[in-house]
């Protein structure tokens, strides 16, 4: 079932296999529930999760992968939060050093992560036998995700802004790696992105 040979069906010439197409239908459902605030989008993103780490482990978007395991226990960590009321009540905004400081983290850690990825076949050939992917857009990918998430479990409207734009280059990223149907799933997902953002900065005026 996680081997993306393993086709489900064919759509216009295109291979979709069982996980891919697992691994989009609950990537769909975490995004939108959370754009509505609901508890839902944790455990959906868990099987979101799940799929896709073995899926970008086999195109070899290495960094994307590895964002996987963080996602992991980052969806456990706002299910936690949102469960047992540690966040806040409503949506709220960063202040200007934390735009700032947001802003270092994605730069900064992209060009780390990215160091790093461009290696790990030489690294541990062991384990990575081909070489990685566009590894300074994957690496990109990795941490505006994991602050987006951050930000989306302390209910901070600015976690959309950042979905938007990863959303932007997932699309072209995944296309050009030939996992077309994860790329038609996160153009649905920009669009579900801006509707959060929206809802969420009406929550945010309305107090």
């Amino acid at each position: 079932m996680f081997d993306i040979q393993n086709i489900f069906i064919e759509i216009l010439g295109y291979p979709l296999s069982y996980a891919e197409l697992i691994g989009t239908v609950f990537g769909l459902l975490c995004v939108y529930w959370a754009s509505r605030e609901n508890i839902l989008t944790w455990p959906a993103g868990i099987v979101n999760e799940l799929f896709l780490f073995v899926i970008f482990f086999q195109v070899q978007l290495y960094a994307n992968m590895f964002l996987q395991v963080i996602f992991f226990f980052s969806s456990l960590y706002g299910w936690y939060r949102w469960k047992y009321g540690e966040t806040e009540s409503k949506v709220t905004r960063l202040q200007p050093r934390g735009l700032l400081f947001t802003a270092l983290i994605v730069i900064t850690g992209t060009f780390l992560a990215g160091y790093l990825i461009s290696d790990i076949h030489l690294t541990l050939p062991e384990y990575f036998k081909e070489a990685s992917a566009y590894p300074y857009a994957d690496s990109f990918v990795m941490v505006i995700s994991i602050v987006a998430t951050i930000l989306l479990a302390k209910k901070k409207f600015e976690n959309w802004a950042l979905w938007v734009i990863n959303n932007v280059v997932c699309i072209v990223l995944y296309y050009l790696q030939g996992i077309y149907f994860i790329a038609l799933e996160y153009l649905v997902l920009l669009f579900i992105a801006s509707f959060g953002l929206f809802n969420w900065y009406k929550k945010q005026a309305n107090g």
